[in-house]
């Protein structure tokens, strides 16, 4: 099973499908209505544990039984999906709790120059609550999109916003 196409691909896609699903629910959830939580993120944090942590929980648990049934019942899919997902958030808390905001013995990882980079856009995330970049591995590349539009609309004046009657 391990050598499987079965579950390599769908690990992979459950990895890279994560990346995509946590920008959406940090940008849409945390930053909206779980702000409640998400808010103990951004501010100075007392003790080894912030608030913020418990989201991490809910993801765990639906890796966790989908790991546990595609061993038991030979589901490769199941077991790569679930091996995707709990790939992600093992790098994920290795980069961000870690690397980022230094809750890990990893600060080496910051010679690597693309780790470096995902740190410097996730500290910018943190100067100014709520705007981009809300992924992690994605977050230089959405940046730099965000940059790029903000240019964009500044070249463009104005005048060419949609609903400006100048537009027209």
């Amino acid at each position: 099973m391990w050598a499987e196409p079965a579950l390599w691909l769908p690990a992979i896609a459950a990895f890279v499908a994560m990346e995509f699903w946590s920008m959406w629910v940090h940008r849409k959830l945390w930053h909206g209505p779980l702000w409640w939580g998400h808010r103990s993120h951004h501010a100075p944090r007392i003790g080894p544990f912030e608030r913020n942590d418990a989201f991490a929980w809910v993801h765990a648990a639906i890796a966790g039984p989908m790991v546990y049934f595609g061993l038991r019942d030979g589901h490769a899919v199941l077991l790569g999906i679930g091996g995707g997902m709990t790939a992600f958030g093992l790098c994920y808390a290795v980069v961000h709790d870690g690397l980022v905001h230094g809750r890990l013995p990893v600060a080496a990882l910051a010679r690597i120059p693309a780790l470096r980079r995902i740190r410097n856009a996730h500290l910018a995330h943190h100067q100014g609550a709520h705007r981009p970049p809300y992924g992690l591995f994605l977050g230089p590349w959405e940046l730099r999109r965000y940059a790029d539009k903000r240019r964009a609309s500044r070249v463009a004046g104005p005048s060419s916003q949609p609903g400006n009657p100048r537009s027209a």
